[in-house]
């Protein structure tokens, strides 16, 4: 053993690694245990993970083995407190995002991602909904890496500086050394490439999967893929962009004869049914994490009776499907229309910040005046950025609110019951003008804080996931209370709905049914009292909208008018959690996974897919569609116009 002393740094900081991991990997799956043993070789997890730890403690060890091998103990001494620095700092790390996934498990069921990243860019918000819902969990986690943190500086020395040895016999052993440190990273010699977590892939069950994982890898290989962004390609396979765009089109349900530029491949004429002399305003309502289980008139739970009220008004999408967790893919559907793809939505891409076709910029093209109101700050999520670059004319957000007349303000900006206050008289002021204005909601999120005596508690504690519902319901049925008093009223579309669910989890590898959602169109000339109960995308609600405005309209909107689809056609929904794609037909879904084969599934019950037979044509249509979203976002061919 005294030959490898020289290497026992390395070693005691793979046995403290893989110490930390297992552990924590065993307490998740105690935790999460109901649910994990109900995949057939859930024990799978367990040696998928000590795999999967050894290849980035692999990594890890790299630099610090070299220098270990390389350098003259004069040398090493020197600089012996680097590798105490370099080995805690590290498991410091490693500690820190292990303690850090129950609660990330808890609200997106699934170990730390690119989301963890994303968040830390808007502290203000974060740290207030941290200390606000998971205090305890902070006080908890700090102390113990506070007492981790301790022993680590106080036994560095022990554990962590070089030990002397012949100089030799280090360059003898390095080969070795790094041979068993590249087939640690590598875990194999005969792959072509090296593992990633797709190979930690062995059940149809999300969160499983995840757990034969570590977060700090999952984090970090979540970084690492930014670079396939807008690349379906390298994540599900190769498709000609010409087969996609065609097999994308046959879904559109609209004739040849009305796609209008060979350079802009989708887009094409919708002619209105009606053309007016003034065309209708547009008001897009955005509610936060509205999922269709909250709603009553969806069958969900009672928390909704100002939006079941409105039901009655207008036409009720009943079986209407988000296409993400995000509300920037919400904001991605609904605003742009645009497919939802592999890489981040095109809100926070660099591609589509100018010139990207949105509602917003083909209404302004049209004179009509376009808003962006919002009770938070705009900057948040990228969302001012890309909103000022694609045609919104003005942006009110939290600055722009007066605190002293305000009815709450909290973590996240102004109460929903402000917004809708600041939004009406903003519309109040537009006079004759045509407008198009998206509100986006705030207080149906975590923390769920707002203003005391404007709801019957559904909870006996007030700040929970349902009493926030019923607030913002509250806040849409005040809304609509001062939009009917005004004269805007009569001549604008209102459509309310969501951008996501409040918590899209289950043990599908896609939870079909927590992407579904509430859609509601009010105005002239919709139908009243009318419910729309095919199964739809969120991709579809706004073709489905300038349908009813009364003016022929050119745009490269891939989702469908559903008031002019044939019943006979099938409904279809596109859905993106997490790197898995949805392209569900009816109750047949296509599920495409990274590096894997595509998998087929038969709906039961809205809840259980069952695995079935693949059918190819289904699967390469599915395929089409995230290849057609790459190739329009990389081109630049999602626009207005063509821009050479």
């Amino acid at each position: 053993m005294k030959k490898i002393n020289f290497i026992k740094p390395v070693l005691n900081f793979f046995f403290i690694g893989l110490l930390i991991t297992t552990l924590s990997r065993f307490a998740l799956f105690l935790v999460f245990k109901e649910r994990v043993m109900q995949t057939p070789d859930y024990w799978m997890l367990f040696p998928i993970g000590l795999r999967m730890d050894i290849i980035l403690l692999s990594y890890i060890s790299f630099l610090p083995t070299l220098l270990l091998s390389v350098l003259p103990d004069n040398y090493l001494q020197k600089i012996k407190k680097f590798f105490s620095v370099y080995f805690i700092f590290f498991l410091f790390l490693l500690f820190f995002m292990e303690l850090a996934s129950y609660d990330f498990i808890n609200e997106y069921d699934t170990r730390p991602n690119k989301l963890f990243i994303d968040y830390l860019i808007y502290p203000k918000e974060v740290v207030g909904t941290l200390i606000k819902s998971y205090m305890t969990s902070m006080v908890v986690s700090f102390l113990v890496l506070g007492l981790a943190l301790y022993f680590a500086i106080k036994n560095a020395a022990t554990w962590f500086y070089p030990k002397n040895m012949a100089y030799r016999t280090k360059l003898l052993l390095f080969p070795l050394a790094a041979f068993l440190l590249f087939f640690g990273a590598r875990s194999s010699l005969v792959s072509k490439r090296p593992i990633n977590a797709s190979n930690a892939i062995f059940s149809t069950d999300q969160l499983t999967n995840t757990l034969g994982l570590n977060s700090l890898y999952t984090v970090g290989f979540a970084l690492y893929s930014l670079k396939n962004e807008g690349n379906a390609a390298k994540m599900y396979g190769k498709m000609d962009a010409e087969e996609a765009i065609r097999r994308v089109k046959k879904y559109m349900d609209v004739p040849e004869s009305n796609f209008t530029d060979a350079n802009l491949p989708l887009m094409h004429l919708q002619k209105a049914d009606t053309v007016l002399e003034k065309p209708y305003n547009i008001v897009v309502f955005l509610q936060e994490s509205l999922g269709a289980e909250y709603v009553g008139c969806l069958g969900g739970l009672p928390l909704t009776p100002e939006l079941d009220k409105l039901s009655k008004e207008g036409l009720l999408f009943t079986n209407m499907y988000c296409t993400g967790t995000r509300s920037v893919r919400g904001i991605e559907a609904v605003v742009t229309g645009f497919l939802p793809s592999p890489s981040e939505s095109v809100v926070k891409l660099s591609n589509s910040q100018t010139g990207f076709y949105t509602l917003a910029e083909n209404l302004r093209e049209k004179g009509y005046q376009t808003s962006f109101i919002y009770g938070g700050m705009a900057n948040f999520d990228n969302m001012a950025a890309f909103f000022n670059g694609n045609g919104f004319s003005k942006i009110i957000d939290e600055k722009d609110y007066d605190k002293s007349k305000a009815a709450f303000k909290g973590t996240w900006g102004y109460s929903d019951e402000d917004l809708v206050v600041k939004a009406n008289e903003y519309f109040k002021s537009m006079g004759n003008k045509s407008f198009f204005s998206l509100m986006f909601s705030t207080s149906n999120h975590e923390p769920f804080e707002f203003p005391d005596g404007r709801i019957q508690l559904y909870d006996k504690k007030k700040n929970t996931v349902h009493n926030a519902m019923k607030y913002a319901d509250f806040s849409i049925g005040k809304f609509f209370e001062l939009a009917k008093k005004e004269a805007y009223f009569k001549n604008t579309i209102f459509l309310v709905i969501a951008d996501h669910n409040t918590r899209t989890y289950g043990k599908n590898l896609v939870p079909i049914n927590k992407f579904h959602i509430p859609a509601l169109l009010i105005g002239p000339n919709v139908p009243k009292g009318k419910k729309y109960d095919k199964l739809c995308s969120q991709i579809d609600i706004a073709p489905t909208v300038l349908n009813f405005i009364g003016m022929d309209i050119s745009d490269p909107m891939p989702g469908r008018n559903l008031m002019h689809l044939a019943s006979n056609v099938p409904g279809r929904a596109i859905m993106q959690f997490h790197d898995n794609n949805a392209f569900r037909i009816e109750n047949k879904v296509v599920v495409l996974q990274p590096n894997k084969e595509p998998l087929e599934f038969e709906m039961k019950n809205d809840t259980v897919l069952m695995p079935t037979k693949l059918d190819k044509e289904m699967a390469k249509d599915a395929l089409a569609h995230v290849t057609t979203a790459s190739y329009l976002y990389k081109e630049r061919k999602y626009r207005m116009k063509n821009q050479k």
